[in-house]
């Protein structure tokens, strides 16, 4: 009679896996065909070539180099490989290749040794940004708490801040001196906004109006401008590359009255009003595409057309509770505009906006998306990836924080997406897929907010607990911690050339940091 052999049981399943994982070796590993394909252009280099399986990520970057004939003087890439959804109805996901062909495309299955493989490569920040490690300098001037912060877009010797004195102050961080103060407002300064050529400020107060500066002399645009019934929470200027020639930018600002309005900045005049938030809204961000997108403390987040004088176009409906921060996949490009990390931008206004408008068109690329992705932050504790031009439904649901999520950030490239919360803690997701990658854990009090540099490798967060730290994307690791400050740091920015971060908070001091 013959003997009945049971079916291996899970323990034994497992325990072969792991021989037959313990026996492969490089050199048992199958060769592949591969091509190489540039991300912005779609071109091939070099045509298809055959290499071992176990080929890392260094030695693609090698190959790649030697068909490019730039050996000599290496360019850093990233490599990434399309590969099809779970199910059928799933769109396709970029898998990246970040050890070697193996272990990113063969061993979990995307891709088979008799497949062609195409490899999306893209070229890394040129430019190194160093990790902050000092305060250059502590700052007096402000009489109240420090709100809100920001570099000017074209140079990391400008910056401007607002605080609960009324006032805001433009500094020069080369002599750590204060260039102006600009007075006016009759309360607390929330918010403030360099237009995308670095000529004007916008500042929002609590006193329900905005009020415009020339960023060089620090002299009051005209006057102030009144429509708001309540304070204003948010600023965001006009993308350059979609401003008309000849037209300085539209300002859009968001209020606790739950409106928005749109200003013409040269007669300082509302061209419309958007309305339909039934609470007070708490972000505004203009795309690149000529599109607003609002959230609001209504638990919605709306996006409307400017093209089509502000009609509502979008409202997105999957958050518990306050929307309290959005960030947009296209953020630093629209922040940078016609300018290069070395801050010169072209003499004429035609070529500003051709430049700005190339940049742009650059990062939307490179995240692998024809539009720009939004990703919302709330008081459920959670955050959702849209694609607001397809759908209406999220692309991802966002979960992991234990408290709320007060602050949220779209890498430079649009490949990562950084959070802050009440939990202490701050992490680290896939900005295409909305994938958790890791968690930052470090402070001892909520984060408040978060910066990147410009290289997207290092990322500056400022806490209740009175410091700064920098954190190594690369490692995941906590880089340098940096302590200085006496009270809650309620502002973090990190100028576009790297050179220097600021913050400010409770303890009415500005302070710079740098290498």
């Amino acid at each position: 009679m013959a003997t009945v052999i049971p079916p291996p049981s899970k323990k034994q399943r497992k325990e072969a896996q792991k021989t037959r994982e313990v026996d492969i070796t490089p050199s048992d590993l199958p060769h592949v065909s591969i091509k190489f394909e540039a991300l912005d252009t779609g071109e091939n280099v070099g045509g298809s070539l055959r290499v071992p399986g176990g080929i890392s990520e260094g030695q693609l970057e090698q190959l790649l180099n030697q068909l490019q004939g730039s050996a000599e003087d290496p360019v850093p890439y990233t490599f990434s490989c399309s590969v099809p959804g779970k199910n059928k109805e799933d769109p396709p996901q970029n898998v990246d290749i970040t050890d070697n062909l193996w272990s990113s495309l063969l061993k979990p299955g995307y891709k088979t040794p008799e497949d062609q493989i195409t490899l999306v490569f893209t070229p890394r920040a040129v430019f190194k940004v160093r990790p902050i490690t000092r305060s250059s300098a502590a700052i007096a001037g402000h009489g109240s708490t420090i709100l809100c912060s920001a570099f000017a877009p074209d140079t990391s010797s400008r910056m401007v801040t607002g605080a609960g004195d009324n006032t805001a102050r433009i500094w020069d961080c080369a002599t750590q001196t204060p260039l102006s103060v600009l007075k006016g407002h009759s309360n607390w300064v929330l918010c403030v906004a360099w237009s995308p050529d670095g000529e004007l400020i916008a500042t929002g107060s609590m006193d329900n109006t905005i009020r415009l500066w020339e960023s060089k002399a620090g002299k009051p645009w005209g006057d102030a401008m009144k429509g708001h019934s309540k304070w204003i929470t948010s600023l965001t200027w006009e993308p350059l590359h979609l401003v008309a020639a000849g037209d300085k930018p539209r300002l859009a600002s968001a209020s606790k009255d739950g409106t928005i309005k749109i200003w013409d900045a040269s007669r300082r005049t509302c061209l419309y009003t958007l309305s339909g938030h039934t609470n007070s809204v708490s972000c505004v961000k203009w795309g690149g595409q000529g599109l607003l997108y609002t959230g609001s403390h209504d638990k919605t987040i709306r996006v409307w057309d400017i093209k089509a004088g502000g009609k509502c176009i979008n409202i997105l409906k999957s958050h518990a509770h306050w929307v309290n921060h959005l960030s947009l996949s296209t953020d630093y490009a629209i922040r940078v505009g016609p300018f290069g990390p070395d801050g010169k931008a072209s003499p004429s206004p035609q070529e500003a906006r051709d430049i700005a408008k190339k940049n742009y068109e650059k990062v939307v690329r490179k995240s692998g998306q024809v539009e720009e992705l939004m990703v919302t932050a709330s008081d459920d504790f959670t955050m959702f990836l849209w694609n607001p031009l397809k759908s209406a439904k999220p692309l991802a649901r966002m979960t992991g924080h234990q408290k709320l999520v007060n602050h949220v950030a779209f890498s430079p490239d649009g490949r990562y997406i950084v959070s802050a919360s009440f939990d202490n803690s701050i992490k680290l997701w896939d900005g295409r897929d909305g994938k958790f990658i890791a968690t930052f854990r470090g402070h001892v009090a909520s984060v408040y907010q978060v910066a990147w540099s410009s290289d997207c490798r290092l990322l500056v967060s400022c806490s209740k607990d009175t410091t700064l730290k920098v954190w190594d994307v690369k490692t995941r690791k906590l880089s340098v911690d940096l302590p200085g400050h006496q009270d809650e740091v309620y502002t973090v920015d990190w100028s576009v050339d790297g050179q220097r971060v600021c913050s400010g908070g409770k303890d009415k001091m500005v302070r710079l940091w740098t290498h």
